[in-house]
């Protein structure tokens, strides 16, 4: 009797017990479906917001291209002469000028510290761990342009040696201010150190205009500075972020689709 007794009580608790997990279960459910749909909306963006990513660097490499080419159309342009109004160098920064007058060796700036550009050494060196480049200075001398009236700042180029006498007539591209980048050193006028061109404050130095520009090569002197010290470039990695890009959003949206609609390819 006690055996049966037991058996009857045993069979009621497991009895008694199953309807209320079954319903439990059952509540579940639902929230279980909604938590579900929320995350497969959730990590659809993911794909989605790539895609927009990738779609904005293929503009962005449309217009990097386009003002590439206007910088290399305004480089190879021809001469003209500088000019007089200084307001119309903002949209000259890169075009080749003309100038005549006279240095004033008395009033030099050094910029420094610069290595020297050098289309041809770097093309035989380019991916070589080490390089033979040498560090120096520009030298960057107040120039009267007798045409104009007025003197401007004259970047001679690398490593200055010799003095250049008389009336000349030179040739070179508009350069406009700089603002200082992190890790650059402060200009230092006391010490004739010039780290970045602030035309601003060069021309408070050395009388001049605030006008500028790097002379080209075949203004070098024998054993002076070396001219064409103007690097001309422009970043374009918006071909590596369209790659990226696109690429996270292929992934994505296979794992996307694989996990919620259990698709897969060829099927």
């Amino acid at each position: 009797m006690a055996s049966d007794h037991m058996a009857v009580s045993s069979n009621f608790l497991r009895v008694a017990w199953m309807p209320r997990r079954c319903g439990r279960s059952a509540a579940e459910a639902p929230a279980t479906k909604a938590d579900d749909s929320a995350l497969q909306w959730l990590l659809l963006l993911i794909p989605v917001t790539a895609f927009g990513l990738g779609t904005w660097q293929v503009q962005r490499r449309k217009w990097k291209l386009r003002l590439i080419a206007e910088l290399e159309s305004r480089v190879m342009a021809e001469p003209i002469p500088l000019p007089a109004d200084p307001v119309e160098l903002k949209n000259l920064e890169y075009r080749p000028v003309t100038v005549r007058g006279h240095f004033d060796h008395s009033k030099e700036l050094h910029m420094m510290p610069r290595t020297m550009v050098d289309p041809a050494r770097e093309a035989r060196e380019a991916g070589r761990i080490s390089s033979s480049t040498e560090s120096g200075a520009f030298v960057v001398t107040p120039f009267h342009c007798t045409d104009l009236g007025v003197t401007i700042l004259v970047n001679r180029g690398f490593v200055p040696r010799n003095k250049v006498e008389g009336e000349v007539d030179l040739t070179g591209v508009v350069r406009l201010t700089e603002t200082r980048k992190p890790f650059v050193p402060e200009n230092n006028p006391e010490r004739n150190h010039w780290h970045y061109r602030d035309l601003e404050a060069m021309a408070r130095t050395t009388g001049a205009d605030p006008i500028f520009i790097d002379a080209d090569f075949k203004s070098t002197v024998p054993g002076g500075p070396i001219g064409g010290q103007t690097r001309v470039t422009l970043r374009n990695e918006h071909m590596q972020y369209i790659i990226t890009w696109y690429g996270l959003c292929a992934a994505t949206s296979y794992m996307w689709l694989k996990k919620f609609l259990r698709w897969t390819p060829g099927m």
